[in-house]
């Protein structure tokens, strides 16, 4: 059984935030695949998708101290026509990347106990993003 749909999130301000809650609401037909897998896919240049800690909060604080530390504020950059933080937003994107595949096994996400989805928010003030999620499973 293939599945497809696209999910829109609210703006969210820059940083790392917990997403797998939101995910797992708009995909009731988990409950139905006893075996599968998800391909999640942000629609989108300047934020990314990652895989980690779902339960200390500081992890996410560190993660965007550190790709900001190592992207932001570089005078060398020429592509700033949306603004000085659109350049290290497509850098931060390439290296954390635009989708996840996570297994399904019997109607959940097979996640690990400390793993959540996160939404790599990169821009200071970015609008809804889209995320495109298909299912392949039996």
């Amino acid at each position: 059984m293939w599945i497809q749909k696209e999910i829109n999130l609210k703006p969210q301000k820059r940083g790392f935030h917990l997403i797998t809650d939101q995910i797992l609401l708009n995909l009731p037909e988990l409950e139905k695949i006893k075996i599968g897998l998800v391909n999640i896919f942000l629609k989108h240049t300047s934020a990314s998708l990652s895989l980690n800690e779902n339960a200390d909060p500081d992890v996410r604080v560190d993660m965007e101290n550190f790709f900001s530390e190592i992207t932001d504020n570089k005078q060398y950059f020429t592509h700033n026509s949306e603004g000085n933080d659109d350049m290290p937003a497509h850098i931060k994107s390439s290296v954390l990347g635009s989708s996840l595949t996570i297994p399904i096994t019997n109607g959940r996400l097979n996640l690990g106990m400390w793993q959540g989805i996160y939404l790599c928010e990169h821009r200071s003030n970015s609008g809804s993003r889209k995320i495109f999620i298909t299912i392949n499973g039996e």
